[in-house]
């Protein structure tokens, strides 16, 4: 059986990658130890790669009122309502490991509702899923939940934008079929010591 595609599109020759590129993917293949197949599919494109981890990395990376298993619950909540493989998955692996919680993931991809997270983080992904499904209708009340649950206004920024960044993530993840690496399904799900 041969193994399909990472997407619809080519993956340049690492050779043709520009050097800051290349930095990146060694850099995420050293700690992970693999390449994740969104930077080789975004490789394709040089200035929308650079554009793109940009602002993941503004948005995922810096010190905020959520922490990092909380901006992942809302990267799977949302990308499992804009039916995004990619991203649950690999997004998934990523929130079993920062929760150190084997399941969370797939209740949090199947009914967010029903699983097994806080009453702060069910409120998150209630206004999360809001602006992912109908942002037009966000209003002071939401906000309002959000302030009830120990959240600020920055939070809610922070919510929304990673809702919404990781909304054109799905689209376009889903556009060119890009599959999730193997090595996704099975990180982190038995718990460590």
């Amino acid at each position: 059986m041969t193994t399909p595609p990472i997407s619809r599109y080519p993956v340049p020759d690492p050779a043709a990658w520009p050097d800051d590129i290349r930095r990146r993917i060694v850099e995420v293949q050293d700690k992970a130890g693999f390449v994740p197949n969104v930077l080789l599919a975004l490789a394709h494109r040089p200035d929308e790669f650079r554009a793109f981890f940009a602002y993941h990395d503004a948005l995922m990376l810096k010190e905020s009122g959520l922490t990092k298993g909380e901006r992942e619950m809302i990267v799977v909540a949302t990308s499992a309502a804009n039916d995004c493989l990619y991203c649950v998955v690999a997004h998934g692996a990523i929130l079993r490991i920062y929760e150190k919680a084997p399941r969370v993931a797939d209740q949090v991809a199947v009914n967010y509702r029903k699983a097994d997270i806080t009453p702060r983080q069910r409120a998150m992904l209630d206004f999360a899923m809001k602006v992912c499904r109908d942002s037009a209708s966000v209003d002071d009340a939401d906000f309002a939940t959000l302030r009830a649950q120990g959240f600020s206004d920055e939070d809610a920024w922070d919510i929304a934008a990673i809702t919404a960044f990781f909304g054109l993530s799905n689209r376009l993840a889903n556009t060119i079929s890009m599959r999730p690496n193997d090595e996704f399904y099975l990180m982190g799900r038995v718990p460590r010591p």
